[in-house]
């Protein structure tokens, strides 16, 4: 239950906004937070959980962090979602294919 974890890391807004902003290129916890209404311990908390739950990694160049979404997290998270759709797309077919079987009897009218 991977996903589980990453739908609970993008509930808050502001831990969705920075992991929307990662969605341009890698960013250092400096860069991010220069576009957030917060400060830079609370987004390096914000990129902690995110981190945890598998969504963004972490590479360190010199003595900055640069973060970046991961692909593995988010395809986890994507995979989960596609079940819904493919369960839907199985409702619709059958609701369809039910209320196409009354085509083939005769109209009264």
């Amino acid at each position: 239950m991977a996903y589980a974890e990453a739908i609970a890391a993008l509930a808050d807004p502001t831990r969705r906004s920075v992991f929307e902003t990662l969605r341009a290129g890698p960013r250092s916890v400096g860069d991010l937070a220069a576009g957030l209404p917060v400060s830079r311990p609370a987004v390096s908390q914000h990129l902690r959980v995110l981190k945890d739950a598998g969504l963004v990694r972490e590479r360190r160049e010199g003595t900055r962090n640069f973060y970046s979404v991961d692909g593995d997290g988010l395809a986890d998270l994507r995979e989960y979602f596609e079940g819904f759709w493919d369960e839907a797309l199985a409702a619709f077919k059958a609701a369809a294919e039910s209320e196409g079987g009354d085509e083939d009897e005769p109209d009264d009218g």
